[in-house]
């Protein structure tokens, strides 16, 4: 904060958002609360946007998160992932020292939360991912007017228009018709986007019974304990391939290049991911289906929520920051890049995050439940 002294006396003036929020090498730092928003390293208080893997480590003293991310946590890393844990419920008030905290939808995957801190009449929102699609199996995104708005950037580019998720899934449903004696993989990144697409399946009238790849089935048969309608899932494992013909099976991304896809007669290869809408990343990763079905918000859902939150001052961080600070700056904001490390890059090797085409990781075993980030 500011201080400013007259005739001997100090008086404290406007707060300035570095006295409330600071990037560090550790990630978000709040002093004042005595807390850390997705650190990268371990830290005494990390306070979590959600469950996806460059959000959510492990090691930490305490997290306080919503309690579908402290579940998928508890999934990935076991139960001692943390000293001690706190379920925060979404427009709970959190006192931590002299700072309030509150959870608010983010509408990115379940569970995930956008994280108001305020002080002194200044409010900063660390939207961690978020989108404003709708989504059947989250929480909407939530606006939250704030004077400093930190948004990602991983479609931060006007090329990435994602366009509406159920013609995407009509696309499927089509080539599923054309093709009856093939089967269908779907590449999907194991938290959110899975359980996603298969709930767009629903909802287009797909009652077919759906197979998973191993590493889908923990976290989205928690995705069903939590009242997510999903419909019959089976695994996939263990059926006979002429069985599968005509069918749906949703996998991580680096499991359809795999050998794997060899049980399956004649496939055809899926990817579920924003980065289809560049149609040279899907020849290159051989894509014959690509969906442009993401988590994340599009250029126009940037731009949108960043002026809806009414911010003067935006922060960017994880993704194409250099292309969205302009477009801030180009409206009159003071925006600036964070230039945080270790966000944004999510392993699909880990099986979550928006990936892009030709880079994806060698896949863990079927079985594996370490399955990780998203886009």
């Amino acid at each position: 904060m500011e201080t400013r002294e007259i005739f001997g006396a100090t008086y404290m003036t406007k707060m300035r958002p570095q006295d409330l929020l600071l990037p560090t090498p550790a990630g978000l730092c709040c002093k004042l609360g005595g807390f850390h928003i997705d650190p990268v390293r371990s830290v005494e208080r990390a306070l979590i946007t959600h469950g996806h893997s460059d959000h959510a480590r492990a090691g930490h003293g305490a997290v306080l998160a919503t309690q579908e991310t402290l579940d998928m946590m508890r999934l990935r890393y076991g139960e001692n992932f943390a000293g001690s844990t706190q379920a925060v419920a979404y427009g709970e008030d959190i006192r931590l020292g002299g700072v309030n905290v509150k959870f608010h939808p983010a509408g990115h995957v379940l569970g995930s939360a956008q994280i108001a801190v305020s002080c002194n009449g200044m409010r900063i929102v660390a939207s961690g991912d978020y989108k404003d699609a709708p989504d059947p199996t989250c929480a909407p995104f939530e606006l939250v007017p704030c004077d400093v708005f930190i948004t990602e950037a991983t479609f931060g580019l006007p090329v990435f228009r994602h366009g509406n998720a159920a013609d995407e899934v009509k696309k499927l449903l089509a080539s599923v018709a054309l093709f009856p004696e093939r089967a269908h993989l779907v590449g999907a990144y194991s938290l959110g986007k899975a359980q996603r697409v298969i709930a767009l399946l629903r909802e287009a009238g797909h009652d077919a019974p759906i197979y998973l790849h191993g590493a889908m089935e923990a976290i989205t048969y928690y995705y069903r304990s939590r009242g997510i309608p999903l419909g019959e899932l089976r695994p996939a494992r263990g059926v006979k391939k002429a069985e599968l013909a005509g069918t749906i099976t949703l996998a991580p991304p680096s499991a359809t290049s795999d050998i794997w896809t060899r049980r399956f007669p004649d496939p055809v290869t899926a990817f579920a991911s924003g980065w289809m809408r560049v149609r040279a990343r899907a020849r290159q990763g051989g894509i014959e289906l690509p969906l442009v079905i993401s988590d994340h918000a599009d250029w126009d859902g940037l731009t949108t929520t960043i002026a809806a939150t009414g911010a003067g001052e935006i922060w960017v961080t994880h993704g194409q920051e250099d292309a969205l600070v302009h477009w801030c700056r180009s409206k009159g904001l003071a925006a600036r890049p964070l230039d945080l490390v270790g966000y944004g890059d999510e392993d699909e090797g880990e099986g979550e995050g928006e990936t892009q085409p030709g880079s994806q990781a060698q896949p863990k075993p079927e079985g594996s439940q370490d399955a990780g980030s998203e886009a």
